[in-house]
């Protein structure tokens, strides 16, 4: 029985793990090691990458490990994963030990089903914010797991916004938020011959796999060659505790810098956007 560690709780590593925990696993543990609010989570080892890239499935062993760790993360935060009355919410993203931006794939809000998503609009008072990480999560999970053309899921979205008469994201109703979820399930029905998954377990195992799988994708292997990257053997997945810029005009999302972009002066820089999610920044969706 393989007794190899994998996983790998934020307060259990630091910034000279970066070759097992990736840049961003790494940047999280220290970060959380020296007191700064990080919203908890764990990261699954650059180790299991070519493991998992030569058997083609998530091993036993490493279903089992996150399990334990999933456990963890719940009795911190005193929410269940798949729980309707307090869920546990979820991202889940990639992160090799040199940085390769936007070369590999994130997925928010993982944890959201039919049940799920009711319970988050009951507990937080807000159908439209509960609804909305939901057509994302859906859009997300059904592009980078299941393998469904972007802009399958973009062309609904933009009738949707047609038959309601409005321009931006942010101005679709509750109605039409789940008129698009429904939509969206029945997109992947259609690509996939099968249901969009409602097991959280199931979402996270399948979104853990395919953000291995994303270190092979012809966009990051050719990255690495323009960029000479090499000896590197795969990237780590990051799962961490949702914090949300979506639920409103007071909150939001952004990026930051510590040098100015333009200039490298040294001096903080970024860009932030009411009411969003990180996608919509690094996406152009709306100016921030």
């Amino acid at each position: 029985m393989d007794q190899r560690k994998f996983v790998y709780d934020f307060e259990e590593g630091s910034k000279e793990m970066k070759t097992i925990l990736g840049g961003k696993g790494a940047g999280l543990a220290e970060m959380t090691k020296i007191g700064l609010p990080v919203p908890p989570g764990f990261t699954i080892s650059t180790e299991m990458c070519p493991e998992y890239l030569k058997i083609g499935e998530i091993p036993e062993t490493l279903k089992n490990e996150t399990r334990e760790h999933l456990a963890r993360l719940e009795g911190k935060l005193g929410k269940k994963f798949g729980l309707a009355q307090n869920p546990l919410l979820v991202s889940v993203r990639s992160g090799a030990a040199v940085s390769m931006p936007g070369m590999m794939d994130t997925i928010l809000n993982l944890g959201l089903n039919i049940e799920t998503v009711e319970g988050l609009a009951t507990l937080t008072g807000n159908p439209r914010f509960a609804w909305d990480s939901y057509r994302r999560f859906t859009q997300m999970y059904g592009n980078v797991v299941l393998g469904i053309e972007h802009n399958d899921f973009e062309n609904i979205l933009a009738e949707q916004k047609q038959l309601q008469g409005v321009t931006l994201d942010t101005d679709l109703s509750v109605d039409s938020l789940k008129a698009l979820v429904q939509k969206y399930f029945a997109l992947v029905q259609e690509k996939t011959g099968k249901p969009f998954p409602q097991d959280p377990m199931d979402q996270l195992l399948g979104a853990v796999g395919a953000v291995f799988r994303s270190w092979n994708t012809e966009r990051a292997i050719t990255y690495r060659k323009i960029e000479k990257i090499s000896g590197l053997i795969g990237t780590a997945v990051t799962v961490q505790s949702m914090v949300f810029g979506n639920m409103g005009n007071d909150s939001a999302t952004g990026v930051c810098f510590t040098r100015d972009n333009s200039t490298g002066a040294k001096h903080f820089s970024g860009e932030y956007l009411v009411n969003a999610q990180g996608e919509d920044v690094v996406a152009g969706i709306r100016t921030p």
